[in-house]
């Protein structure tokens, strides 16, 4: 029972004491006057009455009513209700100064009653002062006080006759009880009578409507809003003009946050003179009034809710966290339904009838039940985690936050973290953690109705059913009795507050309401207390916690299988089965990243745990630990899923002996967690074990009891929870005798000190490191940190104190760092017994007898540790696996013993089993190994499951181009590791983690030797100098004696001269006459030396090398790479050197010696080709309007057209395009400069004028038109026939005429095209006539102009910017956008990081390659070089000829002209060909491959820039789209790939041939070497190896006469390059042969026992074994059969060649019905999948019949045409006649037709067949014909038509019988015998095609 109200007090307006215009409020009287001593007298409450303040008003307000709340120090709360009402003021109460304020009111009360007449009205001058009647009141019971008020109000206006102090001592005296639902009528005395009704339960709150109000205020988001920051600590402050509202709103959130008492600052109603409240750094719920809204603008970091607005602002600072998923968005759609139930209904066609809406106070508890709900679900199993730590005296309890967060998967939920980590979820724990006490709707609702929830989720209707259930609940707690009788209080009239009052507000007897007080309470005293007996139980735990979320555990979904390997390897290990143990060991730690695997193992390890001691051998013991270690890796420091306090008893139960006397547990082996420093951790633990032993306690008794009956009772009582029992021990403590309550205490006492004792132990043996080496770990560990509160000392100086040091002294404590570290982890030991001991209520001389003991435990554990430490060090190390010696090349050296790394995945998926589904090959464990020529890795995959495979992963030193150092894990023990990471661009990956026993001074030195081997300071320090020689790498090679004077002499004597000739700007005119070929072997007579000089006239003895040459001679000459250049010139018809002296007059272009000294151009070779008619002393001048003077000079000749093609540097800033702009107006007196630019003219107009003029062709075809959209842009069109016109004119009728040359795989006919046909100016339209097709193909020619010009110049769009070409001149510009070798380094970049990408793919799969791949750019350029390519070889085809004329003429203008003679030239697409192109084109021509490569240390800075290697690409491009024409393999392109960057040949170093002979390079004499002496040159090698294996060469090769090939460029027809992608980890890159030969397989024999032969078969793993070599094609594997077949029959070896060719040759022979089947099936063996809709040609013979196999396409062409062939080529008649006989044949469909013949022949009967199979229509003289006479190929079909007879057609049959087939070359007239048929073949023909 409780009073109804504890004080009444009245108060008035009073004047301020400082003479302000506020008042202040003065308290007139209050009642009782003293205080009760249970309840003292709330202070300030004449602030509360008055909010806004104290001030007169004008005229009379209406009475106003509002309850404010005060919270005392107890944190009781206090209601004051508060009504106020407005009374006249007096004018002259300022001036009256009487001592007693009270009587001073009076006077001026009465003086007012003078001044004012009843009759007048107030005076305008009239002010009124507020005066509140105020009741306080412990309860809250808001109507009741209303109604009092109301009623002590109404009495004194209305001058009822009742007397005031009556009523109000009845109020003062009402007794009602708290709670229990009771009703109770009271009546104040003044004929009134109020029923008040209690709540059934006290804990539930009273919210009335306030929750409803709230929610239409502010609505749901913004209610959620507020609900989560009042949860998780904000300071949240309410505005609203009305009193009544602030407070309904705050009691709202408060209702809605039950069962949580909200714990903080609790204003309701803050007055004005407190705002400086709001400041306050701790979390509050206030309201104020809306007028001081702008006070409340400056705070940062309040949340403000305007309930007159219906907004929340949240401050940018604040960051509230929203409810979990799901519970967020289920609660938010539960609440509209609530509020809007009509929302469902909104969309229906036929809506129901309304239902009545819900009232609002209904609606209020439907409201407050969702939250319920919400509570229930968030805290659902919250009793499984409380710790009982006490139970008497009196209960303490401890909740385990992080195993509640682990076990509902919340860990990450920053909501839930911050509100379990709150004061209200601390106040929950310790109110509701009791297990015996009165329970509540709530406790019900989280013990029982868990499970009903989960099951509603998705059933929205029986959630709201739910809803409404609580809500009725709710609503009858708070109105026990729905129908009580109305209220009866009486009311002041309507507008009484108007009406003159008679006088203002009486002053009460203080004498007689305090009379009526001291009645009540004589009368109470003398009654027996009204104690209500509370209904305790046992409070209901649930069920056990779910997640809140059923997160699928992704990978690690832990199936059965998981388990299972888990538990086997335990039992593996423990029956000592150490190999399968092993085997699965990989497995298991894999496993081990899952929850249910860890806890599987701990349970597991429990099991093998006798007596809380395992003594394990050291295999077992390592086993142990090492899973132990990959269990905690995964720990929080919270160890939320408790595996971490699963193991703790296991590390100090697992042990092994070291020697008699000396244990090692494996605590001393995982102490490298964060867990072990983490102080909560071992709280939670602490409380966990101190609950299990208290529970144990009082369980003790009832085992001895009812140990003879064995069975139910006693496994009940197991069964008992710690709450359980400790429910049980409470409800009988009061029946306990005071000895043994106090016997109690004592155990539960001792039993916390014991444990505390334990736990020092345990703490110790876990925080203090075995050795130095540890301590060095620990000091990283995260947490550490939290140890020290006054110094880091644990963090920084303690634990890296080396304690092995101290040990080894065996000196205690005296070393201080040994101190340290213990010392700190007694302050840390120390620190946690504080706690837990002070909060288990440990008595203070145990825990002072605790921290003594600290010390000494800790003491005692490191003199064990010594021991233990002293022989550990003496253990046999685990054996590590054997290292591999890698294979090395002859000549190659070791320059690092291996040092043991673990290679680790590096993001290809393949090696780690990815995509492929391969086993895992990586991570491997092995060693790097540094030799003069590679860096090398060789290792065994650390996964067991793989077996024993070698992996080998290697790249050439010379090919790194990225080292950087790493941290990371290794595979096996988990440890951090330092490492390196090498990127090379033969696009090989080594990321390595050194192992431990590696120290960082070895990793180092590999780190400083790798980078001198791969920069040495001179190119002679490089491998390919170094092979063979003694010397270390670095050092140039010691000077050896020549044998005999050589051509090295000479060359360097040729570079001294050449130097001092360089310098001289005109050449002295001596005749000099070199010694001839033969006397060349000595050097030069000495006074000769200085006076070489070159001579105009050259002696053509000195080039053309006699007949009479010595063959030693003869083979010094073919090494020289000048004589290489002159071959080519002389086959291409340049400069012929004939022996007469007088030059033959009829060449245009002659061979010039000019540069001979590399006078003019140190980067081009000595004989250059230029016109006939310039002179070499013009050269010179013409040489410096070109960057690097690189002059234009030819390098080829179309065969065909007679157009040249022309090399040079881009132009310096003056010469062509000075020239063109100030082309008329030669200024007076011209300079040097333009002297020269008029040299250049002439030059250029010689070019012109060597080539052979047309005598039709009287204009030329501008190309100023082409823009470099068609370089660089991808204009989409469909793919359009290419055509050749013969009259541009009638572009519609010619569409027929085929191309000439081949697009993609489109076979060209023989030469035809008419007069006049342009081909070559096809890229060059303007973008309106037609763009380029959509593949690449340029564009239809329709648009050319019929004119060209003689020569187009290629040059860089930036340096020809505004230049006019003059229509006079014969030649013309052709500005280009070009990419910088910058570019294409940056683009190389990425490319590697795209194939290679060091680490796994965040989102693996082909996705990101190919994004990855297209942000690289590469293949764009690959695009923008063929697209170029192919537009200079369409204008050299039509007979322009072309200069190209980029950057400084060495990178991309080697590039091009290179593809270019390509694609224009078969010879270069022969091996001899190709090696002769580079040799000239990329050698002579001096592309800088030392710079480019950066070879040596000068270069580093620059680093590698792959020009070379783009334009192999580009070569690969086009053998993928014409496989038949290069007679060299894809392998040879990626060989020289590897090796122009390996460094292993002579061949790609240094940067011209100058340099080359400046080091002796060029002259090597082949003479000198005897026997295997490794190859210097990377042409040697290929010939070498040629001889003995086909690796190089294409058996696809079937090259057509003169055939122009014309690619593809667009960036869809270009393939990405498999030597980017493709790895071989079983011996390392194939391009080294002799490495990659691995030992011959062993032969099938007879097994001993007699059974069948061993099979030969094994599995082939993509990236690790070399599938070409595993799985050879078909020819190669029958060549290699004949060489063991004849090496069987003891004959010598036929060269594979040889057999070939052999082959080949009778293949001719066997287009015969009779011919044998072998060596025809061998050629379509050899047919690779080729991916394109192409055919594969074999040469048959010189009659031309050609074999195809045709190959399916998976490319859909846009017209039939791309995959036509002509008729007027090679007949294709016999397709596949050589493989069967006519009666076999495929025969879809036959019969007879009259064809009409070709151009005046007549009609014929013949046999048709239509082949659907080979795509093709047949015919034959007669049905039993087998030879065939004629074939439409049907790809070449246009339309199948009807058709009308012509003349000479068959008289007799139906008009309608006849019907044309249109192909691409001619329509072909038909005649069936009927109509009939004549429909049947019409319709067969259109199904075939429409089939294809």
């Amino acid at each position: 029972m409780a009073r109804l109200a504890d004080y009444f007090v009245l108060v008035a307006f009073g004047p301020h004491p400082r003479g302000s215009g506020e008042g202040q409020g003065q308290i007139l009287q209050r009642f009782p006057e003293k205080d009760w001593e249970d309840n003292p007298f709330p202070q300030g409450i004449e602030l509360f009455c008055q909010p806004s303040g104290w001030q007169l008003c004008p005229e009379r307000n209406p009475p106003t009513f509002f309850v404010a709340v005060l919270t005392d120090i107890n944190s009781e709360r206090h209601y004051c209700a508060c009504l106020t009402f407005w009374e006249p003021a007096e004018p002259i109460q300022e001036v009256v100064c009487t001592e007693d304020a009270t009587e001073r009111e009076e006077e001026a009360d009465e003086g007012g009653l003078v001044q004012l007449s009843p009759a007048t009205p107030a005076t305008p001058g009239q002010l009124f002062a507020p005066k509140t009647l105020v009741l306080v009141s412990r309860l809250d019971h808001a109507e009741v006080f209303r109604n009092s008020l109301g009623l002590i109000y109404t009495i004194h206006v209305e001058g009822l006759n009742v007397g005031l102090e009556n009523v109000i001592g009845n109020l003062l005296t009402c007794i009602i009880p708290l709670a229990g639902g009771s009703q109770r009528t009271i009546s104040l005395g003044a004929g009134d009578r109020q029923v008040i009704q209690t709540p059934l339960a006290d804990s539930l709150p009273i919210s009335r409507c306030s929750v409803a109000l709230l929610f239409r205020q502010l609505g749901i988001t913004n209610v959620l809003s507020l609900f989560c920051a009042a949860l998780t600590e904000h300071k949240v402050l309410f505005l609203s003009r009305s009193y009544q509202r602030l407070s309904d709103a705050c009691r709202g959130l408060l209702a809605l946050l039950f069962p949580l008492r909200y714990s903080f600052t609790y204003v309701p109603i803050l007055p004005a003179q407190l705002l400086e409240v709001l400041s306050t750094p701790t979390p509050f719920i206030i309201g104020v009034n809306a007028a001081f809204q702008a006070e409340t603008q400056e705070l940062l970091d309040v949340i403000v809710a305007d309930l007159d607005g219906g907004t929340v602002t949240v401050p940018e600072c604040v960051h509230i966290p929203p409810l979990p998923e799901p519970l967020q968005s289920q609660t938010h759609s539960v609440l509209s339904m609530v509020l809007d139930p009509d929302l469902e209904l909104a969309d229906l066609a036929f809506p129901p009838p309304t239902a009545n809406a819900s009232s609002l106070k209904m609606q209020d508890k439907e409201l407050r039940a969702v939250f319920l709900r919400l509570f229930a679900q968030l805290l659902q199993g919250y009793r499984w985690c409380l710790h009982m730590v006490r139970i008497h005296p009196e209960p303490v309890i401890r909740f385990h936050k992080a195993a509640f967060l682990g076990q509902r998967g919340l860990m990450e939920d920053d909501f839930l973290m911050k509100v379990l980590e709150g004061m209200a979820f601390a106040g929950f724990v310790s109110e509701r953690g009791v297990p015996y006490r009165s329970t509540d709707l709530f406790d019900e609702l989280v013990a029982h109705e868990v499970a009903r929830m989960r099951a509603d989720e998705n059933h929205p209707q029986r959630v709201l059913r739910h809803v409404k259930e609580l809500a009725e609940q709710l609503y009858k707690n708070e109105n026990p009795y729905p129908a009580v009788a109305m209220h009866k209080v009486q009311r002041p009239g309507e507008a009484s507050h108007l009406r003159r009052v008679p006088r203002p507000f009486p002053r009460l007897d203080d004498g007689m309401v305090q009379w009526i007080v001291d009645q009540a309470t004589a009368k109470m005293q003398g009654a027996p207390p009204a104690v209500k007996a509370e209904r305790r139980t046992t409070v209901p735990s649930g069920p056990p916690m779910t997640a809140i979320l059923e997160r699928s555990s992704g990978l690690h979904g832990n199936s059965a299988r998981r388990l299972e390997v888990v538990r086997n390897c335990i039992s593996y290990v423990f029956e000592g089965k150490m190999l399968e143990a092993k085997k699965l060991l990989p497995a298991v730690l894999r496993a081990l990243k899952g929850r249910a695997a860890r806890r599987c193992l701990t349970q597991e390890l429990n099991l093998h745990v006798q007596q809380n001691r395992a003594v394990l051998d050291h295999q077992q013991f390592d086993f142990v630990v090492r899973m132990m270690n990959c269990c905690l890796q995964d720990c929080t420091s919270l160890d939320e899923h408790g595996i971490a306090a699963a193991l703790l008893p296991l590390v100090t139960a697992f042990c092994r002996k070291l020697s008699p006397g000396v244990t090692q547990f494996a605590y001393s082996c995982v102490q490298e967690h964060v867990v072990w420093s983490t102080p909560q951790f071992w709280e939670a633990m602490f409380y966990g074990d101190v609950q299990t032993h208290i529970r144990a306690l009082y369980l003790e008794p009832a085992e001895d009891r009812d140990h003879l009956q064995v069975g139910d009772a006693s496994t009940q009582e197991d069964e008992r929870s710690a709450l359980d029992v400790a429910s049980e021990q409470r409800r009988l403590w009061p029946t306990l005798s005071r000895e043994k309550q106090q016997e109690l205490v004592q155990k539960e006492e001792s039993t916390v000190f014991s444990q505390a004792i334990h736990y020092a132990n345990r703490m110790s043996y876990l925080l203090l490191p075995l050795d130095s080496s540890k301590s060095r770990l620990l000091r990283e560990r995260a947490g550490l940190g939290d140890l020290e509160s006054a110094s880091n000392s644990l963090v920084t100086n303690s634990m890296a104190g080396s304690v092995a040091e101290s040990y080894d002294t065996e000196s205690g404590f005296e070393d201080a760092e040994t101190c340290d570290v213990a010392g700190a982890v007694v302050r840390f030991i120390n620190r946690f017994v504080d706690k837990v001991c002070t909060e288990s209520g440990v008595t203070s001389d145990h825990l002072k007898g605790l921290h003594v003991m600290v010390p000494d435990i800790v003491q005692m554990h490191i003199e064990t540790l010594e021991a233990v430490h002293r022989e550990s060090k003496r253990l046999p190390p685990i054996q590590k696996p054997k290292l591999l010696r890698p294979r090395l090349l002859p000549g190659e050296e070791c320059v690092l013993d291996g040092l043991r790394v673990y290679l680790l995945p590096d993001g290809r998926e393949e090696g780690a089993g990815g995509s492929g589904g391969g086993p895992a090959l990586l991570p491997a464990e092995g060693a790097v190994f540094l030799t003069t020529y590679r860096v090398i890795f060789t290792g065994m995959p650390t996964d067991p499951l793989v077996g024993e495979q070698v992996v080998v992963r290697s790249f050439p030193v010379a090919a790194l181009t990225k080292e950087k150092r790493i941290s990371v894990q290794t595979p096996v023990d988990q440890l951090l590791q330092d490492g390196l990471q090498l990127r090379s661009c033969t696009f090989q990956l080594l990321k390595m983690a050194f192992d431990e026993e590696v120290g960082s001074d070895s990793a180092e030195l590999f780190r400083k030797q790798l980078h001198k081997l791969r920069y040495p300071p001179d190119i002679r320090g490089t491998f390919a100098f170094t092979l063979g020689s003694t010397h270390a790498p670095g050092r140039p090679p010691r000077t050896t004696k020549d044998k005999g004077p050589s051509l090295r002499t000479l060359s360097r004597n040729l570079v001294k001269n050449a130097k001092k000739t360089i310098g001289r700007q005109y050449v002295t005119r001596k005749k000099y006459n070199p010694p001839s070929w033969e006397h060349r072997g000595q050097p030069p007579p000495e006074d000769q030396e200085d006076e070489i000089s070159v001579s105009e006239e050259l002696e053509p003895s000195t080039l053309t090398p006699s007949s009479a040459l010595k063959p030693s001679d003869r083979m010094t000459m073919s090494s020289l790479v000048e004589r290489a250049c002159c071959r080519d010139y002389q086959r291409l018809g340049l400069g012929t050197l004939s022996s007469s002296l007088s030059r033959a007059k009829s060449e245009p272009f002659r061979i010039s010696p000019v540069n001979r000294m590399y006078a003019i151009c140190r980067s081009y070779p000595g004989l250059l080709i230029v016109p006939q008619s310039v002179q070499d002393n013009a050269l010179q001048r013409v040489s410096r309007c070109y960057r690097q003077n690189r002059f234009p000079v030819v390098c080829w000749r179309s065969g065909r057209s007679k157009a040249v093609l022309l090399r040079s540097g881009g132009l310096h800033g003056k010469g062509v395009v000075g020239l063109f702009k100030a082309q008329n107006t030669p200024s007076p007196g011209q300079s040097q400069a333009d002297s020269g630019s008029l040299e250049q003219e002439k030059y250029l107009q010689a070019v012109v004028s060597s080539m052979p003029r047309y005598a039709d062709s009287s204009g030329r075809n501008t190309l100023s038109g082409f823009s470099s959209a068609h370089v660089g842009g991808h204009v989409p069109s469909p793919r359009a026939r290419v055509t050749t016109l013969s009259n541009p004119m009638a572009a519609s009728a010619s569409r027929r005429t085929a191309p000439r040359g081949k697009w993609g795989s489109v076979r060209a006919s023989g030469r035809s095209g008419g007069l006049g046909v342009d081909v070559g100016s096809r890229l060059a339209g303007r973008d309106m006539l037609g763009p380029p097709q959509a593949n690449g193909a340029p564009p239809d020619p329709g648009f050319l102009r019929p004119q060209r010009a003689a020569l187009y110049i290629i040059g860089d769009k930036a340096q020809l910017k505004g230049v006019r070409p003059d229509p006079l001149q014969q030649w013309e510009l052709v500005p280009i956008e070009v990419f910088e070798a910058r570019q294409v380094k940056a683009s190389f970049k990425k490319l590697l990081k795209a194939c290679v990408p060091g680490c796994p793919a965040a989102e693996p799969g082909p996705a990101s390659f190919l994004r990855s791949l297209e942000d690289s750019e590469w293949l764009i350029q690959i695009h923008k070089l063929l697209q170029v390519s192919v537009l200079v070889v369409e204008l050299l085809d039509s007979g322009s000829s072309v200069l190209v004329s980029l950057e400084d003429g060495w990178d991309i203008t080697t590039q091009v002209v290179s593809l270019v003679q390509l694609l224009s030239d078969p010879f270069y697409r022969t091996l001899d060909g190709f090696r002769l192109l580079v040799e000239k084109e990329w050698l002579s021509f001096g592309h800088r491959f030392s710079h480019r490569g950066a070879h040596t240390l000068a270069g580093q800075s620059s680093g590698f820039t792959p020009v070379f290697l783009q334009f192999l690409d580009c070569v690969h491009q086009v053998h993928l789209q014409f496989p038949m024409e290069f007679e060299f393999s894809p392998f040879y392109l990626k060989f020289l790939g590897y090796h122009h960057a390996s460094r292993r040949f002579r061949t790609f170093l240094l940067d011209s041939d100058y340099e080359r002979i400046e080091l002796g390079l060029l002259y090597e004499e082949k003479g000198e070497r005897r026997g295997q002496q490794a190859c210097r040159s990377v042409w040697e090698y290929v010939e070498r190896l040629s001889r003995r294996t086909p690796v190089f060469y294409n058996y696809m090769y079937a090259p057509e006469d003169a055939e122009v090939l014309r690619p593809y460029s667009n960036v869809s027809n270009l393939k990405v390059w498999d030597f980017y992608t493709e790895e071989t980890l079983a011996e390392g890159p194939p391009y080294d042969w002799e490495l990659a030969q691995g030992p011959p397989e062993p032969p099938e024999d007879e097994r001993p026992d007699g059974a069948a032969p061993q099979s030969r078969r094994r599995v082939v793993w993509p990236c690790y074994d070399s599938r070409p070599r595993a799985q050879p094609d078909a020819i190669s594997r029958l060549l290699e059969e004949l060489q063991r077949l004849e090496a069987e029959l003891g004959r010598p070896p036929e060269r594979w060649k040889d057999t070939w060719d052999r082959v080949k040759a009778a293949q001719r022979l066997e287009g015969r019905p009779d011919g044998r089947g072998t060596p025809s099936s061998l050629l379509v063996s050899s047919v690779p999948h080729h991916r394109r809709s192409l055919g594969v040609y074999l040469q048959e013979g010189p009659v031309g019949s050609t074999l195809s196999l045709s190959l399916d396409s998976d490319q859909s062409s846009g017209s039939t045409a791309s995959s036509s062939r002509q008729a007027a080529r090679r007949s294709t008649s016999t397709l596949y006649s050589q493989f069967q006989t006519a009666e076999s044949e495929n025969r879809s469909y036959e019969g007879t037709l009259y064809k009409k013949g070709a151009f005046m022949k007549p009609w014929k009967a013949r046999w048709f067949v239509l082949d659907k199979t080979k795509h093709q229509l047949r015919y034959y003289d007669h049905r039993v014909d087998t030879e065939c006479k004629g074939v439409i190929d049907l790809a070449e079909v246009e339309a199948v038509a009807p058709g009308t007879p012509t003349m000479g057609a068959p008289k007799t049959v139906d008009e309608k019988a006849f019907f044309d087939v249109k192909t691409t070359r001619r329509v072909y007239n038909f005649c069936a015998q009927d109509v009939l048929s004549a429909q049947q073949w019409v319709d067969q023909i259109q199904s075939c095609l429409s089939d294809a």
